[in-house]
């Protein structure tokens, strides 16, 4: 997350508004708009690759995948998120008829870089523990093959992980897998290195 656009406060209507119309991507959070950064080729390839997984793992299913431009709603934190996908399973419900604005994920995932890891970690996972449909957050390292996975149990969330490409993730709560492999496609090399 960058700097907060300004130091204005804006309301959660002004902030859809301008967002609506925008050029680029805000993320929303206590009245305050803070600017989206432009990612990485890596980060695109896991992103794009995670997806295909997990859409042909979906297919026939009562779930819905979204990439990258599904913004999220955590009500209770005041802000508003572009995870790298949300996955909803059972029917999706949005703040309004834009149905631009999911409010019910089940799994969300981010791919972290150098400039949102520390927030992806801290001050975003503790909006998104907010939402209440919410069952799994995954986090997703650029360099090197690992995934970070916390599954909602009551009131508390339960760390596993999954390390190198041999590795494999269950996601519970969409009944799916992602083998790190398939993860990692032309990110890193047989051996876990990164590729040029």
């Amino acid at each position: 997350m960058s700097a907060a656009l300004e130091q204005l406060r804006y309301t959660a209507e002004d902030y859809l508004t301008l967002e609506r119309s925008a050029f680029t991507k805000s993320e929303f959070h206590n009245g305050e708009i803070y600017a989206m950064t432009g990612a990485s080729r890596k980060h695109n390839l896991i992103t794009v690759n995670i997806a295909g997984e997990l859409r042909n793992q979906l297919k026939k299913r009562p779930c819905e995948a979204y990439i990258n431009d599904m913004r999220v709603k955590a009500a209770e934190a005041h802000s508003y998120h572009y995870p790298d996908i949300a996955v909803v399973c059972g029917a999706p419900q949005f703040e309004d008829t834009y149905f631009d604005t999911l409010i019910n994920p089940t799994l969300l995932i981010e791919v972290l870089s150098p400039s949102t890891e520390a927030y992806d970690r801290g001050g975003k996972f503790a909006h998104y523990r907010k939402i209440a449909s919410l069952r799994e957050y995954l986090l997703i390292s650029q360099d090197q093959a690992s995934i970070e996975h916390y599954l909602r149990q009551g009131d508390v969330w339960i760390l596993s992980e999954a390390l190198g490409l041999e590795a494999s993730m269950s996601l519970e709560s969409i009944n799916c897998y992602l083998s790190l492999r398939e993860v990692y496609d032309k990110v890193l090399d047989d051996d876990g290195d990164n590729k040029p």
